[in-house]
């Protein structure tokens, strides 16, 4: 049984890949592979590198990321556990050691 997924015109199952598009050998259509990946419903969530982010994941801060009102910064390299995903401009909900309960973006960390 293939991977690929069957022709959204004819339905066939002898579907092939060529470079990105999806092919059909019986009815000769063509589709882009962008649009046959299966994404979870609702909105997705990535890190900086493109990876999908989902509660309950580690990830790593990329850069330094000063502090509103305290004056601290988070370190490039500082592991964050058990992120919760929210949907606000800030989309991770998490805890971190020393500094507790804060929101960060998810252009700023990298899945670990």
């Amino acid at each position: 049984m293939s991977a690929l997924p069957p022709c959204p015109n004819c339905h066939s199952e002898f579907t092939y890949m060529d470079r990105n598009l999806f092919i059909c050998p019986d009815c000769a259509h063509e589709w882009s592979g962008a649009a046959a990946t299966a994404e979870p419903e609702g909105r997705v969530y990535r890190d900086s590198a493109g990876n999908l982010l989902q509660d309950g994941d580690t990830v790593t801060v990329i850069k330094d990321l000063k502090l509103k009102g305290s004056g601290g910064v988070i370190k490039m390299g500082t592991k964050v556990k058990n992120i919760r995903l929210v949907d606000s401009d800030h989309d991770i909900d998490c805890k971190i050691d020393g500094f507790g309960a804060m929101s960060l973006k998810s252009e700023f960390v990298r899945k670990a």
